[in-house]
């Protein structure tokens, strides 16, 4: 058993200080003592978090879940670790169907890898499909070429691996696709030109999430509330690119105020992330990368090169939100969103023992993943 004291505990609805975090592989309680024989770990007055989830990212450090590559996976995962993500979707984009499946098998084969103790990275969850069932309208970065009709049939034999699937729900066969992906995966809806009452029926058909709200799908309007409108008023997962850069921070206090604990903090990092400025691909298509913004050669925002610390500690200064709603944002809303808040995204008792030590600007100083330290 071991023991973080020193520390101030960030528990889904409140800061906790002056108590003490025991773990194992798992989270054991927040107690108000030390047990006798418990290994003591100083937290040095640093905040104690849970492991962060990121339910939408593409890449980091030059790599792309789209590759196909084995190797390229565990190099993102040991990356994102630094930026306190314990657990993660690696996210494919619209690229031709071959290739869709071809990085489908590679993230199913890697799955048991990243679950065993002494693997040195984030636990891959299963996989984010963002398309290919999208509108070419809100194309964004994607490849137009390979986008295809919404098909179930494509999907449920990946039903094991893909958590969540980015559909545009006014595309022909749209609903009757959500309806069938019903209970196998997440749907979300994305990269749509949807008006809000078709957007109402993709959510009774099942559709449970917005893809990086705000961006690529019709916007809010008094006479005509779009995606926008559907995703604010609820219900349903909002994604949120905190960079200040997708969305302006003068809406993050919207966003807190209308979807409060539905609110999911994504990074949809491309594989520029971690490097520098310059020119890289994102499915195919060269990006430039300028500080914070990507973009295609013709302007279009193309993912970004966000860090999940960041994007907690911009949320908490211009939503104006306690630490511990950030946090929650980051790690207990993306598990909950995939369905697996029982076992990650939380301090509480019985959790994957996914800790964080976090300085007050939201750098991270230690990572321990299902109670193991890897930083």
């Amino acid at each position: 058993m071991k023991a973080l004291v020193n520390g101030r505990i960030l528990l889904p609805d409140q800061e906790v200080r002056d108590q003490v975090l025991l773990f194992d592989d798992r989270i054991l309680e927040v107690s108000s003592g030390v047990p006798e024989g418990a290994e003591r770990i100083d937290a040095g007055g640093r905040y104690i978090s849970p492991g962060f989830v990121d339910v939408h990212i593409h890449g980091y450090l030059g790599e792309d879940a789209s590759d196909g590559k084995r190797e390229g996976l565990r190099r993102m995962a040991e990356g994102i670790l630094k930026n306190g993500v314990t657990a993660f979707l690696p996210t494919t984009m619209t690229v031709p169907w071959p290739e869709l499946e071809a990085a489908f098998r590679t993230i199913r084969s890697l799955l048991p890898d990243s679950r065993a103790a002494d693997f040195p990275g984030a636990e891959i969850l299963g996989c984010h499909a963002e398309g290919p069932f999208i509108n070419p309208q809100k194309k964004g970065a994607q490849s137009e070429e390979a986008i295809l009709p919404p098909n179930a049939d494509l999907m449920l034999p990946w039903a094991d691996l893909i958590r969540l699937i980015t559909i545009a729900p006014e595309m022909p066969g749209a609903i009757s696709c959500i309806q069938a992906l019903r209970g196998r995966m997440s749907v979300s809806v994305g990269h749509t030109a949807a008006d809000f009452d078709t957007v109402r029926r993709a959510v009774s058909a099942g559709a449970d999430h917005f893809t990086h709200t705000f961006n690529a799908m019709t916007g809010l309007n008094h006479r005509s509330p779009g995606v926008v409108g559907a995703a604010l008023t609820g219900p349903g997962w909002c994604e949120l690119i905190a960079d200040t850069f997708h969305v302006h921070p003068a809406l993050f206090p919207l966003m807190r105020a209308c979807a409060g604990d539905r609110l999911v903090l994504i990074t949809d990092c491309t594989r520029a992330g971690g490097l520098g400025d310059g020119e890289y691909t994102l499915g195919g298509q060269p990006i430039f990368v300028r500080g914070i913004a990507c973009r295609l050669a013709d302007g279009t925002i193309a993912g970004s090169v966000l860090k999940m610390n960041e994007a907690v500690r911009n949320y908490r200064i211009h939503a104006a939100a306690p630490l511990y709603e950030a946090v929650a944002c980051a790690s207990l809303h993306p598990a909950a969103s995939v369905g697996i808040a029982d076992r990650k995204g939380s301090l509480l008792p019985g959790r994957d023992a996914d800790i964080l030590l976090l300085e007050e600007d939201c750098s991270v100083s230690a990572v321990w993943r299902s109670g193991r330290r890897l930083i």
